[in-house]
């Protein structure tokens, strides 16, 4: 029997509209295209990771779906309704089932609220017949689920360290029992010993509630941990998605080589120089991408045909985004060495 998909994302595109200082009114604004027709599905329970450079998309890509900037094409719900063409007071009904976890810890808190307030808000929020016995009740089983003790209930952020607050964030997230809960980097700022511990709390609780995570993160090997499959975005595109453990094992694009190529080794005696795949140049400008395939300005394998048309995503359960994907030669990476020392 297949299972319908929880979110069913197509050609989502999120596109803002630049002006600069000293532009005439009647000057037609730039097109930044942050996010260009992103293409993925989300299953109950599944955890989807996101990865790619700074300034790909992928904080864009995780406020688009949840509504906090403006995006067109679909995102079908399990129950059929396309939550992009929702109205805010339509939305309201899913807010409960997609929830969110920021970045930075203690910033996405309020400050003047205490932890139980603070993890209480969405509950009462949602649902404001509760009782304020019972909300403080759910809180603390809450707030021990995640790992805080209830007797802090009535402390302040600034009392907590960056864990403990992310971990008061992801109580935050779940206390209204969500379908999806949103990661944005929700690691990055945190200490390594730390990191490890939030990523397990997160596994651990998606395991006990059936959660679907969309985890976004810089870190490849972190992905790896908790992914069950791996989304790889450029310049607002994806450019391949597949299973964690095909991706890793056998990655088609040679975008992904790149960046999995620059993941650390724990090895004293591992030459890096030796084993990372270089990207000649920085990223382009999402004002003005580049034709055809927007990977091709850095690409070590590209050729006239990789400027005239963009490349479609193909593929079964391992999809790329390539006119000629599969593992660069050694005679490839040579050359990007080289360019990249020129």
């Amino acid at each position: 029997m297949t299972t319908k998909p929880l979110l069913d994302v197509r050609d989502l595109r999120v596109t803002f509209q630049i002006r600069r200082e000293g532009d005439l009114p009647w000057t037609p604004p730039r097109q930044l295209h942050a996010v260009g027709g992103v293409d993925f599905t989300l299953n109950p329970g599944e955890t989807l990771g996101v990865v790619g450079e700074s300034g790909c998309g992928k904080s864009t890509l995780a406020r688009a779906l949840i509504g906090l900037v403006p995006a067109t094409g679909q995102a079908e719900w399990i129950d059929g309704r396309d939550l992009l063409a929702l109205t805010p007071r339509q939305m309201m009904k899913y807010r409960a089932d997609i929830q969110m976890v920021f970045q930075d810890p203690l910033a996405s808190l309020n400050p003047r609220m205490t932890v139980g307030q603070i993890i209480a808000e969405p509950l009462t929020t949602h649902h404001p017949g509760l009782g304020r016995a019972e909300v403080k009740d759910r809180v603390k089983a809450m707030m021990q689920k995640v790992g805080l003790l209830p007797n802090q209930i009535n402390r302040y952020p600034h009392e907590f360290s960056g864990g403990q607050c992310q971990r008061i964030g992801i109580a935050r997230a779940l206390i209204v029992e969500p379908k999806l809960i949103i990661c944005d980097e929700p690691v990055s700022a945190l200490d390594v010993s730390i990191q490890a511990q939030v990523i397990n709390l997160l596994i651990r609780l998606q395991r006990e509630l059936g959660l679907a995570l969309v985890f976004i993160a810089h870190d490849l090997s972190v992905v790896k941990h908790i992914s069950d499959r791996v989304m790889v975005l450029y310049l607002g595109k994806v450019m391949e998605i597949a299973s964690s453990d095909d991706l890793y094992a056998a990655p088609q694009h040679p975008y992904t080589q790149a960046l999995l190529s620059a993941v650390p080794v724990p090895d004293p005696d591992f030459d890096v120089a030796e084993s990372v795949v270089p990207l000649a140049g920085d990223l382009p400008s999402p004002l003005a991408p580049p034709s055809g395939c927007v990977f091709r300005t850095r690409c070590p394998r590209a050729q006239p045909a990789c400027a005239e048309q963009v490349p479609a995503l193909m593929g079964e359960d391992h999809l790329t985004a390539c006119h000629f994907p599969g593992p660069l030669t050694e005679e490839e990476i040579t050359r990007a060495r080289q360019t990249e020392a020129a």
